[in-house]
């Protein structure tokens, strides 16, 4: 599986490429969310993995693809490894879940 994220500070954003990309109507900003994917989940970064998000990242090249103060790149994990995404001041990396009690 593929992730996108951000490995700068400030931020995950993607250009108006990726969204001309998508056929999504560009917001000004950069931001995407789980609804422009039909996504309904309480993860809200889901939207993250979708083959959609991921094939247009790649077609653009990450670097056309990030957006205002993003250097986004794509991250592959297993396809079994339940995952989710840290952050830190905009920088992140991608975590396998455990369990904790």
């Amino acid at each position: 599986m593929k992730v996108a994220i951000n490995r700068c500070w400030g931020g995950f954003s993607v250009s108006k490429a990726v969204f001309k990309e998508l056929g999504i109507e560009w917001d000004d900003y950069g931001f995407l969310e789980n609804e422009e994917f039909g996504i309904e989940s309480d993860e809200y970064l889901e939207f993250r993995a979708h083959p959609r998000l991921i094939e247009a990242i790649e077609k653009i090249g990450c670097k056309k693809a990030s957006g205002n103060l993003a250097n986004i790149v794509i991250v592959s994990i297993p396809d079994d490894i339940k995952w989710h995404i840290d952050d830190y001041d905009g920088q992140e990396s991608v975590h396998e879940d455990h369990r904790s009690w």
